[in-house]
């Protein structure tokens, strides 16, 4: 790249906010690019943190800067609601600690300030030598769920198709893995059925592993608006704040859920309370039906901490007949060592009742980042982009003749996943990483082992908003990135809502978007021609939409932005030729499912044991999960709001049941160790009967919590076991 057109690029990027930050034909091959924001008032835009996907109204001044917000009325999802996060997310955007420029190493090990066109250059050189030296598997992406899906296709493509690696996952791995593989392998598709309309059609609400009020406090009001006066059933260890004001809690131990769910599906079957059109849709019943005789709820009541009764009585209300059942769950189901044969338990569930395809019903996961749907169709990590398989050849085909790249430049073997790319950086396979927009360095389980892989590293790479989160604190280069509302793209949020976001601020300094940045990256590395349509993000969509077609998430329907804008959002699948456009649509209404035979798959296996029991010397469980509803993931973006700091507490806190803290001489507000055989923390007691005997809780959101969880995965899926390790809990030594 030659320094007069990086140069002009830049001096276009402090200049009046446009769409996409350049305005001269020639660069890069990108065209002109009319600006579409202007002073009007008001724009709207999807909120950036949860995948409830929440449309915000965005107040702008003469200038087109966005000075304050307010939820929007009409769109389907929030009804004009939002959460405390909505509210103050233009807060992060003015942090003081925003990466305003590249920052290089150097020999004294410190990070300084650079150009661009030594970041590029260094990026580049580094990379391009570990490759001749080490192979195109001696690097790898880890990348994020909180950019839009058109960023996430420009990173994968590139790296991938481009620069010729192989390896690369996203933080999605972390949070909806689980309900990836289990839709895959259950429905042929990672396919989530529901509607959110469905909150307000069920009879019976079952939540199990999810805190909505403050997960997703706005999905809590739509139960709210339920007028069929359901019964609301929160099936959880602990009696969170959405088991305080649920009909029911069924409070059973850590990890019982897998047996308990066996154990529903016995009685369900036993007594005859099945529907039989469905299970004729379904494959594997006979199968089930036959492994399910050992799973009585006498045989599981040890396991799940429950009554024969209770499970009896909870059986007859999941499976009353004419009444609407839906299923819900999040990370409580997600993060296990075997969360996808639980999610799978909950499908079946939903199978063999009949409770799936109409109004009130579903096996429904409820994702936790703000794109993971996105990311799962899009990031070209363990899916080819656009819903295909790298496995299949004509995937492969239909991908390179779609994006207009050489077939040969298309990987049939997967990538590693997140844990196993970790791992192979440890053993020194990988010898270079590129983070963006994700901060593992605090988030990843067993955190604590990331500082020894560090050292094995020849070249880290970090991608970002801001210089002071854990993992850019540790980079060899740090790219400074822009942030949400700071550009442009697409959402898609967990009812398969696709929706629009909006360049509303100019980021700080020489900051860039994700989507510059990849294409400056790839005009450096040599291979910008085969990018040469990706001229801006919504030109990006029209590629990736395109390459659906003919798939379960079929979109080509979708003109562009402006009919995203105009209808509300839209769910997929919208293939082009629909006929009319409802708001609010849910899948296998015809039965008809997205395996090769068009039926269900009932899958099961037997549980396994807790990776880490309790013992003797660590006798306590550890229980992880959301803290407030103002706090967000590592809190690189809420604690940069001094509203949403003032609703939680700013030191680690660690909850425990009274009658333990009397056994252990604790008051609430003692200073505490808590120790696992990783690592030890200090928070203070806070006495808690919400929290079972024999059990802590900590939130997830301080970053020393993640020394103690211990590194165990699914099989199925590689998704992490965060929720349940043991510990051991003592005041601290004065």
């Amino acid at each position: 790249m030659t320094n007069s057109l990086l140069s002009r690029i830049l001096k276009q990027h402090t200049g009046p906010l446009t769409r996409d930050l350049v305005q001269e034909p020639g660069d890069f091959g990108l065209g002109k690019i009319p600006s579409r924001l202007k002073p009007v008032g008001t724009t709207t835009s999807i909120c950036g943190y949860c995948a409830t996907g929440c449309q915000l109204k965005l107040h702008l001044d003469e200038h087109g800067h966005a000075i304050n917000l307010s939820p929007q009325s009409g769109y389907p999802v929030n009804l004009g609601m939002a959460c405390p996060k909505g509210w103050q997310a233009l807060d992060p955007l003015d942090a003081p600690d925003r990466a305003t420029t590249p920052l290089l190493r150097d020999a004294s090990g410190t990070l300084q300030p650079c150009s661009w066109s030594t970041a590029l250059d260094t990026f580049t050189t580094r990379l391009k030598a570990i490759r001749e030296a080490h192979g195109h598997e001696s690097v790898a992406f880890l990348s994020t769920g909180q950019i839009p899906f058109e960023e996430m296709a420009l990173l994968g493509c590139l790296f991938k198709f481009g620069m010729g690696f192989l390896h690369g996952d996203a933080n999605t791995r972390q949070c909806m893995a689980t309900a990836v593989t289990a839709y895959k392998q259950s429905f042929g598709f990672d396919a989530p059925p529901a509607t959110y309309a469905d909150f307000e059609e069920s009879d019976v609400i079952v939540l199990i592993g999810a805190n909505l009020c403050l997960a997703h406090p706005i999905l809590w009001q739509r139960v709210m608006r339920n007028k069929r006066q359901p019964q609301i059933i929160v099936i959880d260890p602990r009696a969170t704040e959405t088991a305080q004001v649920a009909t029911q809690h069924v409070a059973l131990k850590p990890k019982g859920d897998l047996p308990l769910l066996y154990a529903l599906a016995h009685c369900i079957l036993r007594d005859g309370r099945v529907d039989s059109a469905s299970i004729a849709r379904s494959e594997g019943f006979d199968e089930f039906q036959s492994f399910l005789q050992d799973y009585s709820p006498a045989a599981v009541a040890a396991q799940t901490g429950l009554t024969v009764v209770q499970i009896e009585a909870l059986a007859h209300t999941v499976s009353e007949p004419g009444k609407r059942v839906s299923w819900w769950w999040t990370m409580g189901v997600n993060q296990s060592y075997e969360g996808v044969r639980t999610a799978q338990a909950i499908i079946n569930l939903c199978l063999i009742t009949g409770n799936i395809g109409k109004p009130g019903t579903g096996a429904n996961s409820i994702t936790g980042q703000c794109n993971a749907m996105g990311s799962r169709l899009f990031s070209n990590t363990t899916s080819l982009v656009g819903g295909h398989d790298f496995a299949n050849a004509a995937h492969r085909e239909k991908v390179a003749h779609g994006l207009g790249i050489p077939l040969e430049s298309i990987p049939s073997e997967p990538s590693l996943a997140y844990d196993q790319i970790l791992e192979a950086a440890e053993t020194g396979k990988i010898k270079a990483l590129w983070i963006v927009a994700t901060n593992p360095f605090h988030s990843w389980i067993d955190s604590g082992r990331l500082a020894d892989l560090r050292e094995k590293l020849e070249f880290l790479v970090v991608q970002d908003m801001y210089h002071s989160t854990e993992s850019a604190q540790v980079a060899d280069l740090m790219l400074p990135a822009a942030g949400w509302g700071e550009k442009d793209g697409c959402f898609i949020n967990s009812e398969r809502r696709i929706g629009t976001l909006k360049v509303v601020r100019q980021a700080p300094g020489l900051a860039l978007s994700d989507f510059r940045i990849f294409r400056l990256i790839a005009d450096a590395w040599g291979c910008g021609a085969s990018f040469a349509k990706w001229t801006h993000p919504e030109a990006a969509f029209q590629l990736i939409r395109d390459l659906t077609i003919d798939r379960p998430c079929d979109m080509t329907g979708i003109a562009d932005y402006a009919m995203l804008d105009e209808h509300g959002g839209i769910q997929w699948p919208y293939p082009a030729g629909s006929a009319g456009l409802a708001q609010e649509r849910r899948l296998f209404e015809d039965g008809i499912y997205y395996t090769d035979s068009g039926k269900a798959k009932i899958l099961f296996s037997p549980p396994a044991p807790l990776p880490e029991p309790t013992c003797g010397e660590y006798p306590f469980t550890l229980l992880t999960g959301r803290g407030t509803s103002s706090q967000w993931h590592t809190q690189t973006r809420t604690g940069k709001s001094d509203i949403l700091r003032k609703l939680y507490p700013e030191q680690l806190y660690v909850e425990i049941h009274p009658a333990d803290a009397r056994a252990l001489d604790l008051e609430d507000g003692d200073l505490v160790q808590v120790q696992s055989r990783r690592g030890t923390l200090t928070g203070s007691a806070y006495l808690a009967p919400t929290v079972q005997r024999g059990q802590l809780f900590i939130p997830m959101h301080y970053r020393e919590v993640n020394q103690l969880t211990h590194p165990s995965f699914d099989p199925h899926s590689r998704q992490p076991n965060y929720k349940a390790c043991a510990v051991r809990m003592a005041k601290r030594p004065t």
